[in-house]
């Protein structure tokens, strides 16, 4: 934890500390922390809600017949 006199001192190396290591700085102002962190941006991926679609094996669906079902205009 630093002081604001220590981050106005050395303002820039310590910004490009917090960004290389991913290591917040924590500062103390008026008996409160502050933090600068790196922003993490979460995935898509990460946001999707995990789902049981399919109620039978694979091999199922891979062997199913769906020529029955075609419509055929000629």
């Amino acid at each position: 934890m630093i002081k604001p006199s220590q981050l106005r001192e050395n303002v820039y190396n310590l910004l490009d500390r917090v960004i290389e290591t991913g290591v917040p700085l924590e500062i103390n102002r008026k008996g409160k922390v502050l933090r600068v962190t790196v922003d993490k941006k979460a995935s898509k991926l990460s946001n999707l809600k995990k789902r049981k679609v399919m109620s039978a094996s694979p091999d199922f669906y891979v062997h199913l017949d769906w020529s029955k079902k075609w419509l055929y205009n000629g």
